[in-house]
C-alpha cells in the first residue's frame, strides 16, 4: 500500500487481532483457492492515495468466482464480463452523464482519482461468499473508515445497501462529510433506489462546490 496509508495504519499491524488475521489468511491461501490474488489484497490502498482521497465506496466482500476479484470493490480486471451489480453501476453512470457504456470493468482509474473502493472483508474462498467473515478483516477496514472520517474533511461516502449503511456510525459528523445512501446495485435491489439516485452526479456537484476536481466516472 502507499506510504501515506502506512503512516496511519501501521499501528494496526502489531495488534494481536491483525497477527491472528494474517495467520488465518496464510492458512486459507495455502489450503484453498482464494480471491483476490495475494498481491491484490490491499489494492484499494495501493491505487488510492490517502492524501488525494475524495470518495469512499463501501462493499462487502470480493467476488468469489474465478478471475473476477481484483482487490477493488465492484471492480473486475480488463476482459472479464461485468457482474450484474457492476453493470447496474455503469447503467446509472450512463444516465448521469449520457456517456457510452465502458469496454472494461476495471475501476482502477476511479481509485487513482481518489475513490477508495473498499470491501469490508478483503478476501474470500473460491465459491463461498462470506467465507472469510469474522476473521478480523471487518475490524481492520472499520479502522480505515474511522481514519478517513477523522483525518479528512469533505469526503463523499456512498453507502449502497443495508450492509454498507451499517457503517454510518463510523463516520465523523463534525467534518462536513457528505453521506449518500440508497439500495445496493444488485439486480435484486437496484430498482429500489440505486437506479435513478444520481449519486455520481451528486458526488461531483459536492466536490465542485468544495473547490475539488470532480471524478471522471466515465
Amino acid at each position: 500500500m502507499n506510504y501515506d496509508w502506512r503512516f496511519f495504519l501501521k499501528k494496526e499491524w502489531g495488534k494481536p487481532y491483525f497477527r491472528r488475521l494474517m495467520k488465518s489468511i496464510h492458512i486459507e491461501y495455502n489450503k484453498f483457492i482464494c480471491f483476490p490474488k495475494k498481491d491484490n489484497i490491499f489494492s484499494s490502498l495501493k491505487y488510492c492515495h490517502f492524501q488525494e482521497l475524495k470518495v469512499v465506496i463501501l462493499g462487502q466482500d470480493p467476488y468469489y468466482k474465478e478471475n473476477q476479484a481484483d482487490g477493488l470493490c465492484f471492480s473486475v480486471p480488463n476482459g472479464i464480463p461485468f457482474p450484474p451489480s457492476l453493470r447496474n453501476i455503469f447503467i446509472e453512470i450512463k444516465s448521469c452523464f449520457d456517456c457510452s457504456f465502458p469496454s472494461s470493468g476495471s475501476l482502477i482509474h476511479w481509485a487513482k482519482q481518489g475513490v477508495l473502493l473498499l470491501n469490508s472483508i478483503l478476501t474470500v474462498r473460491k465459491g463461498y461468499p462470506g467465507s472469510h467473515k469474522n476473521m478480523g478483516w471487518e475490524f481492520f477496514t472499520d479502522q480505515i473508515i474511522k481514519t478517513v472520517s477523522n483525518e479528512k474533511k469533505n469526503i463523499v461516502f456512498l453507502l449502497w445497501g443495508k450492509y454498507a449503511q451499517k457503517k454510518i456510525f463510523l463516520i465523523n459528523s463534525f467534518h462536513n462529510h457528505y453521506i449518500l445512501k440508497t439500495s445496493h446495485p444488485s439486480p435484486f435491489s437496484a430498482h429500489l433506489g440505486f437506479l435513478g439516485s444520481k449519486h455520481f452526479l451528486k458526488t461531483n456537484e459536492f466536490l465542485e462546490n468544495k473547490g475539488v476536481p470532480p471524478i471522471i466516472w466515465r
